[in-house]
């Protein structure tokens, strides 16, 4: 066995391969570098398990980065237990052929109660007062406290929000480079994230200084892994799981299904509204460029179909027939898929007054919110002294208070400059994958699912 490591840099995208990334721009001149054909949705727990299983979505069936879990009648996204992925692992496969295979698995995504041999992942802490913690959680338990020991707490807050920078990125990578030289992993997959929060704050729009001071500090990063490999003789993988494309305004298609009679909700304290997904004849599960629209009634579901075909930003909308043509008929999708345009994503906004958003709208809540909500990357515009206000919340959080930390927008969907989750119509701007080995690439595309058996080829051939 040829010992390998698989660096996933989220965002990365053949045209950003270049000046401003000369340890990824050298390994891919030693190497080769192919354009990904992805899978749809291209987001990243779809796209993760599809480069790990080799299977579409219509068979490892993660259809989203979450979905309408329908005897619960919620949606839940970020959900991490594996069994939620159907199908064999790569690093099953790999200890079919020898089992002396071992696998470390360094924050991809669903990674609690994995069969790989070493992981870690996020997860914070909530005590019972309403915090929330930076944590991560790990496999074995002692790799937890080991973590933390050689590089303090996981930086949760930037890992997702208005905070988000290179931080977690660079925990991340230091937490890989301990395992590598402790456990000395057959295997090692690691996720570096940092390129996809200016991608989706200022669009892909090289000619900004910030998002070229993003490819150098990621690539540095980079540098450091492939140096360590190429150090212990480990052959090197860099994969993304898509391309992230300019983004103008998004189209709320849950407010589209509210006003048509369609969409529920329940009224709370002060009269705020939560979706009410089980008493809805139709509602959506947005996640960045596609939305699963759930139809109770079969025979609506042609009525909803040209209602959103209608909607302004809509590119097409599948029906069963469109579902199993693009490897998405899995019972986790809805009964209708649709599709933005290039320049356009979904909202989950579902109330038609402002004042009526439920609390959660305005913070950063992955879990509550019934879809995916890029306007957590800003701090609201309308907030004069952000970082005063937020300073004086966390100061009143940490004296004991009660204290929504409540520094999102609830409308500014127009922030949001860059988006994701079609398949890009440049191979260019859409994912990649570099390989320090070039006779174990094709010479054209490779398709994500046969990224399983490039990896398995890259450690037994």
């Amino acid at each position: 066995m040829k010992k390998t490591l698989v660096i996933l840099v989220v965002g990365l995208a053949p045209h950003l391969v270049g000046r401003d990334t000369p340890h990824l721009k050298k390994l891919a001149e030693r190497g080769a570098l192919r354009p990904l054909d992805t899978v749809t949705p291209a987001v990243t727990c779809t796209a993760q398990a599809t480069l790990l299983t080799g299977l579409m979505p219509s068979y490892h069936g993660v259809v989203a980065n979450g979905w309408y879990f329908r005897d619960l009648r919620e949606i839940m996204l970020w959900r991490q237990p594996n069994n939620l992925v159907e199908g064999e692992k790569v690093w099953e496969a790999g200890r079919k052929r020898n089992p002396d295979f071992t696998c470390a698995k360094m924050f991809w995504w669903y990674n609690m109660y994995s069969s790989a041999d070493w992981s870690a992942t996020p997860r914070p802490m909530y005590p019972a007062d309403g915090r929330k913690i930076p944590d991560h959680y790990a496999f074995p338990p002692e790799l937890h406290d080991e973590l933390d020991a050689a590089l303090g707490p996981f930086p949760l807050f930037k890992f997702w929000g208005p905070l988000a920078d290179i931080t977690s990125s660079e925990w991340i990578a230091k937490a890989t480079l301990h395992v590598m030289q402790t456990r000395d992993p057959t295997l090692t997959l690691t996720y570096l994230p940092h390129l996809d929060y200016n991608l989706q704050r200022l669009g892909p729009d090289l000619d900004h200084p910030r998002l070229r001071a993003d490819l150098h500090e990621v690539d540095a990063l980079c540098g450091e892994l492939i140096d360590e490999a190429d150090r212990t003789g480990r052959r090197i993988i860099v994969v993304s799981e898509y391309g992230i494309t300019k983004a103008t305004d998004a189209v709320h298609i849950n407010r589209a299904l509210r006003e048509a009679g369609l969409l529920a909700v329940r009224r709370e304290e002060h009269g705020r509204e939560t979706l009410d997904c089980g008493a809805s004849t139709a509602f959506a599960m947005a996640d960045h460029q596609i939305a699963h629209v759930h139809v109770e009634d079969a025979a609506r579901i042609r009525e909803v179909k040209a209602l959103i075909e209608s909607l302004d930003g809509v590119e097409q909308v599948w029906d069963a027939e469109g579902k199993r043509a693009h490897g998405l008929d899995h019972p986790r999708s809805g009964e209708l898929v649709a599709v933005s345009k290039p320049d356009r994503w979904f909202s989950y906004y579902y109330w038609l007054d402002p004042d009526r958003a439920p609390d959660f709208a305005r913070t950063v809540d992955i879990h509550r919110k019934p879809g995916y909500d890029p306007v957590e990357l800003f701090v609201d515009p309308e907030i004069r002294h952000p970082r005063l206000t937020a300073a004086m919340k966390l100061a009143k959080r940490k004296a004991g208070f009660r204290q929504l930390l409540d520094i999102i927008s609830p409308s500014a969907t127009h922030l949001v400059k860059g988006t994701h989750g079609r398949i890009t119509d440049d191979p260019d701007e859409g994912p990649l994958v570099i390989s320090s080995e070039p006779d174990a690439l094709p010479d054209g595309r490779v398709a994500a699912t046969d990224f399983k058996s490039l990896v398995l080829r890259h450690v037994f051939d």
